[in-house]
């Protein structure tokens, strides 16, 4: 079983900025892959920020240049930096993990529970 807990999220005034963190727990063999995704009312999750093995990153158009993901491969941590932040981005930012648990099993994905940031002045 494979938990990740995300905490940093809170109210901010536009312009502010934020650090998500989400640490993985559980039986982790190695983590392929780690990502933020963000979700507002009524609206389809999306993909804000994802960075894998290798280190390569990706980002949302919408965040490219204000966000920053980076790890902690010894902590098993994933950090979502977030400045110049807009009223759009409010949302829950749900952290997300490729993870294999042994040498021989598949990958496992899995989502922790979410942590709500709010723009607003």
């Amino acid at each position: 079983q494979v938990q990740l807990v995300e905490s940093g999220g809170g109210l901010v005034q536009p312009g502010g900025s934020l650090r998500l963190s989400c640490a993985a727990s559980g039986s982790i063999f190695s983590i392929l892959a780690m990502a933020w995704h963000r979700q507002a009312p009524g609206k389809q999750r999306e993909l804000v920020a994802s960075i894998l093995n290798a280190g390569s990153t990706n980002y949302a158009d919408s965040v490219k240049g204000r966000f920053t993901i980076s790890r902690d491969n010894a902590k098993n941590t994933v950090y979502l930096q977030m400045s110049s932040l807009k009223p759009d981005d409010t949302a829950v930012y749900y952290c997300y993990a490729t993870t294999r648990t042994s040498w021989f099993a598949p990958p496992t994905n899995t989502w922790g529970q979410g942590t709500q940031v709010t723009v607003s002045s």
